[in-house]
């Protein structure tokens, strides 16, 4: 269902939350988009650090578990302080769900701005935060999205939620992947493409920079579903209408 370390890409590792621009560091990997310039490698790469990793206490029917990761840019300055919740829970046999909540907090001592490539000048290519990477073989799949929307024309837009629906080699069987948006995380504009390769991003920056103060914290929440075979519209829309936030 993901690509990792594919060779066009190598810091592409199947879904990842991380951003492409905070105030001039980048923490997504590979080169940076300077505006006029285009792509450029630069001594500015991050990591994130693990810190510390606890099994959340849940109900029998679900499990999960918090992480806590400190941002660090390439010189070594201790910028960001983030925790991660996961909760991963059956839907029936066929689909299970990822709940995925990240809080980032500025403790860099002043304002934090996150942007992206398009913030800087490239055109639609806006792509930060929750990431996911296709397997090669999802290439030219169904992109299907709220309101009736779909298709490449996603790119940048705006909707409640996305759905990708992918082929796989061999076995003669597809799978969907639906990308739920909730509504507390502000305006979310979505990057995706299937093609030259598939990709979904729920962008929290994509036009727009977003300033963080110092001392202030980002709270973003994602649902992310599995599920076996090619799920049309009817029941995509289905689950999310009996599945609310």
């Amino acid at each position: 269902m993901t690509a990792y370390r594919p060779h066009d890409h190598r810091w592409h590792k199947g879904i990842q939350m991380t951003a492409t621009d905070v105030s001039g560091q980048n923490f997504w990997g590979g080169v940076t988009y300077v505006r006029d310039q285009g792509y450029v490698e630069l001594p500015n790469v991050g990591t994130m650090r693990h810190q510390d990793l606890v099994v959340a206490d849940t109900p029998s029917d679900r499990a999960g578990f918090t992480e806590r990761l400190a941002w660090h840019t390439q010189a070594g300055e201790h910028w960001v302080d983030e925790v991660r919740e996961f909760t991963v829970q059956d839907i029936d046999g066929e689909s299970w769900a990822l709940r995925f909540t990240t809080e980032l907090t500025n403790v860099r001592g002043e304002p934090l701005v996150f942007g992206s490539p398009t913030t800087s000048g490239r055109e639609l290519a806006g792509y930060t935060g929750l990431f996911w990477r296709g397997p090669r073989a999802f290439t030219d799949g169904e992109i299907i999205a709220a309101d009736g929307q779909g298709g490449p024309e996603m790119m940048g837009q705006e909707a409640a939620w996305l759905a990708y629906v992918g082929h796989h080699d061999e076995v003669d069987r597809s799978s969907t992947l639906v990308f739920i948006d909730h509504p507390d995380n502000g305006v979310t504009r979505w990057f995706v493409r299937d093609t030259p390769f598939p990709a979904v991003n729920p962008s929290f920056a994509f036009f727009d920079k977003l300033d963080l103060a110092a001392g202030e914290r980002l709270r973003l929440r994602y649902r992310l579903v599995v599920a076996d075979g090619a799920w049309d519209r009817a029941r995509i829309e289905s689950y999310v209408e009996d599945h609310p936030w």
